[in-house]
């Protein structure tokens, strides 16, 4: 069975940092795209990063130069670190996984997803 399991969601002031972790179990992410999305309350679910085979990694125009996306294959992690955290990041973080890795396809093509982790970001 393959979970993909969020970590290093909370609460945190304007200007600070957290660090979020997705957890691969029961498939190797070395060999596919992980997409961190988010979820703000009445707002679509929208791409922030991904990262691909070759270590490609996308970046969303809003959190460019403050959200950086990397993995530990032999941890079968990804994680994403922000920093300079703005309350407009407040939404629920989810990590997804897309079959193949050629790709860091938009919302609606992934595999499998995990169960999120909620992120508040307080003036």
């Amino acid at each position: 069975e393959v979970q993909l399991v969020e970590s290093g969601g909370g609460l945190v002031q304007a200007g600070g940092s957290l660090r979020l972790s997705c957890a691969a179990s029961g498939i190797s992410i070395d060999d596919h795209a992980i997409t961190w999305f988010r979820q703000a309350p009445g707002k679509e679910r929208e791409g922030v990063s991904c990262i691909r085979n070759g270590d490609f990694t996308y970046i969303a125009d809003s959190v460019e130069g403050r959200f950086t996306i990397s993995r530990d294959k032999a941890k079968n992690s990804v994680y994403l670190q922000m920093n300079s955290l703005e309350p407009e990041d407040t939404a629920v973080y989810y990590c997804a996984l897309e079959r193949g890795g050629d790709y860091c396809s938009g919302y609606g093509l992934q595999d499998y997803w995990g169960q999120g982790t909620q992120v508040t970001v307080s003036s």
